[in-house]
């Protein structure tokens, strides 16, 4: 075997022992969510990749519910916000205050100093708000005054809104959509899930659960799954999609290009490296597979490609398009 083969196997080794880790506190989610399995895996990546993660369905699928789970079982700091048309920015990041006593003015840090931070229906706030919350999510610090304030670690937006609903909302920038990791979509629940969820609410107490991750193990994942190898060939592979979204006459798929504004940019190109990792860290080895990429991919595209008039004319939605391109991009 070659010293890199060598260091793979020891890492697939580690990462199989520390993937148990993570299991346990999907476990624990698991207690209170029902189903909704692509969800908190996508949860996991974004927490293992120290991303942010917009989560978009119609209203009751426990989005909110998840992302509140994730931060009872993660000992970390957790800060709700609902968003609302009246919210100002100073509301989220905090302000300057005069203090009588000394005569000086004094920080009053707001709810975005936490580490998960559940901006629930993200897009009811206008934009200088999501504008504020942009600064915190790419720079990881706030400015108040003349001073920036770091964000403490790890540090992660969890962002839900309401595709269907569209009265009085605001929708977000694309600059600040792009700064999402992923996108995850959640679907209603199956017959016979909906059927568990019933049993479980009709008594009106929430099972309770137990944090498992402390702050020093989830910072410590988060360096692992840095390690985590990925092949050259996989790395052509996701240049390959990315580029693909962008000049879909390449690989022959004609009929896409007057359906595409905009293709993925190149933050796609690093999420697909970073989720695909976690993705392997979840599935308990040390390198990625080329199902890892598959599987990650409409999270990390579906927000990143812009459509023309005319797609939305047809009902073509970007699912539609990535699944075009996975199936015609080779796969190593």
């Amino acid at each position: 075997m070659t010293e890199q083969a060598v260091d793979v196997a020891r890492l697939n080794e580690t990462v199989r022992e520390e993937a148990l880790l993570v299991q346990a506190a999907v476990n624990e989610i698991k207690k209170v969510i029902v189903g909704q399995k692509a969800l908190l895996d996508r949860l996991m990546v974004a927490l293992l990749c120290r991303g942010h993660l917009l989560v978009e369905g119609v209203p009751g699928l426990a989005k909110t519910l998840a992302v509140k789970t994730l931060g009872q079982v993660l000992d970390l700091q957790f800060s709700r916000i609902q968003f609302t048309p009246d919210l100002l920015p100073a509301d989220l990041t905090g302000t300057m205050i005069f203090v009588q006593k000394t005569g000086e003015f004094a920080v009053r840090k707001g709810p975005v100093f936490t580490n998960l931070l559940l901006a629930d229906e993200i897009n009811r706030a206008p934009a200088k708000v999501q504008s504020a919350l942009l600064e915190a999510m790419q720079e990881r610090q706030v400015t108040l005054g003349d001073t920036s304030h770091r964000l403490p670690e790890p540090f992660m937006v969890f962002a839900t809104q309401n595709p269907i609903e569209q009265e009085g909302t605001y929708p977000l920038p694309e600059a600040q959509v792009d700064r999402f990791l992923l996108k995850a979509k959640v679907e209603y629940p199956k017959k016979d899930e909906e059927r568990q969820i019933f049993d479980r609410m009709i008594t009106g107490e929430t099972p309770p659960v137990t944090r498992v991750l402390k702050a020093e193990a989830v910072l410590r994942l988060q360096k692992r799954v840095r390690e985590i190898y990925i092949d050259d060939r996989l790395r052509d592979y996701i240049v390959a999609l990315v580029t693909a979204t962008r000049q879909p006459k390449e690989i022959g798929l004609v009929d896409l290009a007057p359906l595409i504004a905009f293709g993925a940019s190149p933050r796609a190109t690093l999420a697909f490296s970073e989720a695909s990792r976690a993705m392997a860290f979840l599935h308990g080895r040390g390198y990625v597979i080329p199902e890892d990429v598959k599987e990650i991919a409409k999270d990390v595209l579906r927000h990143r490609i812009l459509l023309t008039y005319e797609a939305e004319a047809e009902n073509v939605t970007t699912d539609a398009v990535v699944e075009q391109v996975l199936e015609r991009v080779e796969v190593p």
